[in-house]
């Protein structure tokens, strides 16, 4: 069983839903900093609850996202992603915390960003699934 990732940057909620479905995941563990989207549906509480009405299960885990997205703007790709990964060295808890969430259920790590390469999704699943023994694959 794979960890999967998400991203739905460009997609409708329910396709997004129906591309979980399809791969049969019990949980979404929303891994953005802050859980808010301009994008109508996305933002945490419609989210969960579009999420749950399709029997697929919703968790925010704030201590996974990206505390520098805010920076997006003012901060090339590169270095933002090099800031994350220096936080998730000293934030252990973080990976550990998902992990933990994770165990033993199909998941998927949802964030904004289509391209994995392109978020921070890219540094925390491989060491997720290296904890759980598993390997990361993108929707």
């Amino acid at each position: 069983m794979p960890l999967y990732t998400i991203g739905y940057e460009g997609r409708a909620l329910d396709e997004l839903i129906a591309i979980l479905a399809s791969h049969r995941i019990a949980r979404v563990i929303d891994v953005r900093d802050l859980p808010l989207s301009r994008r109508r549906g996305f933002s945490k509480t419609p989210l969960g609850n579009a999420l749950r009405a399709a029997g697929i299960e919703y968790l925010h885990m704030r201590e996974a996202g990206n505390p520098y997205r805010r920076f997006k703007d003012d901060i090339p790709r590169p270095k933002l992603l090099a800031k994350y990964r220096a936080h998730i060295e000293r934030a252990r808890d973080a990976v550990t915390n998902v992990a933990n969430a994770a165990r033993g259920r199909r998941v998927a790590l949802l964030c904004y960003e289509a391209d994995p390469t392109e978020c921070h999704r890219s540094l925390l699943a491989p060491r997720v699934a290296k904890k759980l023994r598993l390997r990361v694959r993108d929707l």
